[in-house]
């Protein structure tokens, strides 16, 4: 590990253990607008129905007031998470559980722990590995526990590209696939839902110019929410749990294409692919 590296973790490694609550009262109203952005009816949500389970991750949003943003769009570090000193975050890897879903107008909360911070060094630079567990509440009773990671790597040179991974291609064997636009209206109101205002999903100049990003970049969480929705289209029983893994980054205006394979002992793996055939994400998910 590098100097460096070392003194951040002086500052950061108090952080690990440490345990944020968000409250949420699972409005109807917003309810009907996460169920129209993904597509569904939004008048057939009614007060006191259970949503889909893995719908919990469009709630509880962190919220940071405008003076409290950096230039990239997200909180300042130490304002919601700790103050990794590296500016690019992107989500990798995720594990989750599934007890039950939440019901519309009903108080809730999200626990928001933050588990470890690992510092690393590679070929691409230093990088941050933090990993945060999100436990889900309401009314006394523990729904979903949410563990996922987050790379924190260094600036883009000004003028250079972003350090990317080497494609692989996605599996050629399917069941099963969907393919969704990623169009820009559908990346603005899924980041207005969860109250996102990271620069590279909407602001190509800064994507390009500042990040080294080709184009606006895809979120990688609304990656993971349609690849469970097309699934779940297919499975014969209930979602209760997954493990994911975010492998190459989408771009805002292109293709995405979901496939799958067909649910067997309890289980079903599900990948997705970009426009040129690269594997983007993967996930086995656990069936009840």
């Amino acid at each position: 590990m590098t100097t460096s590296l070392d003194d951040a973790m002086t500052i950061l490694r108090p952080w690990i253990g440490r345990v944020r609550v968000i409250e949420d009262d699972i409005a109807l109203p917003m309810v009907r607008r996460v169920a129209s952005m993904l597509d569904r009816d939004p008048d057939s949500f009614k007060a006191g129905m259970a949503l889909p389970a893995h719908w919990f991750s469009m709630f509880f949003v962190d919220i940071a007031r405008q003076s409290e943003l950096r230039e990239d769009g997200h909180a300042k570090g130490g304002v919601v998470l700790p103050p990794i000193p590296m500016p690019r975050r992107m989500g990798a890897g995720r594990r989750l559980q599934l007890m039950g879903g939440l019901r519309i107008g009903q108080p809730a909360l999200r626990k928001s722990e933050v588990v470890d911070i690992v510092p690393k060094s590679g070929r691409s630079g230093n990088i941050f590995v933090l990993t945060l567990r999100n436990t889900i509440e309401q009314g006394g009773q523990v729904l979903a526990v949410d563990e996922f990671d987050a790379i924190y790597r260094e600036a883009t040179p000004p003028g250079q590209k972003t350090t990317a991974t080497v494609p692989a291609s996605a599996p050629a064997g399917h069941a099963w696939q969907d393919t969704v636009l990623l169009s820009e209206t559908l990346v603005f109101r899924y980041s207005a839902i969860t109250w996102n205002a990271h620069r590279i999903h909407y602001d190509a100049d800064y994507a390009r110019g500042v990040e080294g990003y080709e184009h606006t970049v895809h979120n990688g969480g609304l990656t993971m929410q349609l690849m469970i929705d097309a699934a779940l289209k297919r499975a014969p029983t209930p979602l209760r749990g997954l493990t994911a893994r975010l492998t190459y980054p989408l771009w805002v205006g292109d293709p995405l294409t979901i496939r799958g394979a067909d649910a067997k002992d309890g289980r079903m793996k599900v990948w997705a692919a970009d426009k040129a055939g690269h594997l983007c994400g993967e996930m086995d998910l656990e069936l009840a």
